[in-house]
């Protein structure tokens, strides 16, 4: 017996908790070493003692309602209060009580168990703010937002959703949320995201969906996995955008653009006319200058059927060099992605439908034997663009005595609107035509909406 009396004492006095004991009045009996660790007070201060001392004023009636509890013989479960320390702050601790009795049975005071819970209870402040910032964005931003399980299973959307829907919660989460997506591209839609679900890759698509006003408006869906520490995907998340207004002020764009291409190509068309009654029997001057008008307007078609935005310098030689492909010699076009902006488009368009011309006439396309190498890539440092057109194995080659309208298109406007640094060799062997410019001649990339 005494050994256990020495074990339950050992057990008290090397307990991390803070263990009192205490009459039914609330005056202390003992007070183990973990209770000097958190209160601050020695077990020479205490024992002899009112608890009450530990209590704020504020918080006394909890003493007068614990003794309460303990004399009718009732255990008083952990509850989460406050505390004084020796030096006068406060402590966030968790205190649970439990009555003790004798041989008897009579109740003759009471048992303390009391842990410093600040730390649990500041983390649990900032979870509790963190959620209630994400909850506060999430309900007000413009998009539907939501959540999916790792196999793409949606389990939480925010009320943008249920506001544009009208759709019950039930109703939502039972799948027959498909059916607001348009019946012609639902199929199409759930494939691309079961797709996306099943690589583990961000999902895109844009489709059209009914509010409850029984109008169809176009989104923009995205999707991200979210990961762990070890890559494994945990959650999806997702939003969708309304791009109706978007897409309603691109087609007008678009339509305008198309006018205004209509109404350029019936001015080129107009001054060709005017130039053949105004030049007639000029038969040279005037295929020479229908070229130069054709390679404008195909200019003018590529900048419309890019929005004026950007222009792939592969399709612009593509398109500005589609009239030599059935020449006698053979040409090689390469060269990695570059995209130009529309002036830089249009000047080199109208260089390349030059070059093309004139080896088609007299250079090296004008013969089998000839060959051409067109290319392009980034400058050295990076920063700028460097264009070539080479030729060889043509007719000899003999340089100009004076330098036509067609050197002008080649060399000075490049120079001029370009600010670029071009060469023109006549080399016996094959014209050499090299451009160097800085990126302002680069299309500037265009920023995603998210």
């Amino acid at each position: 017996m005494t050994e256990l009396r020495d074990f339950y004492a050992a057990l008290v006095e090397s307990c991390d908790d803070a263990i009192v004991a205490k009459n039914t009045d609330g005056i202390v009996i003992a007070w183990n070493p973990a209770a000097q660790r958190l209160f601050g007070w020695t077990s020479e201060e205490m024992v002899g003692g009112s608890i009450r001392r530990l209590l704020p004023p504020d918080r006394q009636e909890e003493e007068d309602q614990i003794l309460a509890r303990i004399r009718a013989g009732e255990r008083v479960p952990p509850f989460y209060t406050k505390r004084l320390h020796k030096d006068g702050h406060l402590l966030d601790v968790q205190v649970s009580v439990s009555p003790v009795r004798d041989a008897s049975g009579t109740i003759i005071g009471a048992s303390k168990l009391a842990r410093d819970v600040g730390e649990y209870l500041r983390v649990q402040e900032a979870v509790r703010e963190s959620e209630e910032r994400f909850r506060t964005l999430a309900e007000n931003i413009s998009q539907f937002a939501w959540m999916a399980e790792p196999n793409g299973h949606i389990f939480w959307f925010n009320k943008r959703w249920y506001e544009f829907t009208g759709l019950t919660d039930e109703e939502t989460m039972d799948q027959r949320r498909r059916k607001v997506v348009h019946p012609d591209y639902r199929k199409r839609v759930v494939a691309t995201y079961l797709a996306a679900i099943a690589a583990g890759e961000d999902y895109e698509d844009t489709f059209p969906m009914r509010g409850k006003d029984g109008e169809y408006c176009w989104f923009l869906s995205r999707a991200k996995p979210i990961r762990n520490g070890t890559g494994e995907i945990v959650r999806w998340f997702g939003t969708n955008t309304d791009i109706t207004q978007q897409r309603e002020q691109a087609e007008q764009i678009r339509l305008l653009l198309m006018e205004v291409n209509h109404r350029s190509k019936n001015m080129l068309t107009t001054i060709q006319a005017l130039a053949r009654r105004s030049a007639p029997g000029e038969e040279g001057f005037l295929a020479r200058f229908e070229d130069r008008v054709q390679s404008l307007a195909i200019n003018q078609d590529i900048l419309v059927g890019r929005e004026w935005r950007e222009v792939p310098i592969d399709e612009l030689v593509q398109l500005q060099l589609a009239f030599i492909h059935d020449a006698p010699g053979e040409f090689v076009v390469g060269g990695p992605p570059i995209s130009l902006a529309p002036r830089a488009a249009e000047v080199i368009g109208m260089a390349m439908h030059e070059l093309a011309t004139n080896s088609l006439k007299y250079g090296a396309l004008s013969t089998e034997d000839g060959s051409v190498d067109i290319g392009w890539s980034h400058r050295p440092d990076g920063a700028g663009l460097m264009l070539w057109w080479r030729e060889s194995g043509g007719p000899a080659v003999v340089r100009p005595q004076h330098s036509g309208f067609g050197t002008t298109l080649i060399r000075d406007v490049p120079q001029h609107n370009l600010g670029a640094e071009v060469t023109l060799h006549f080399h016996p062997g094959g014209v050499c035509w090299e451009l160097i410019c800085d990126s302002s001649a680069l299309a500037k990339p265009v920023p995603v909406d998210a």
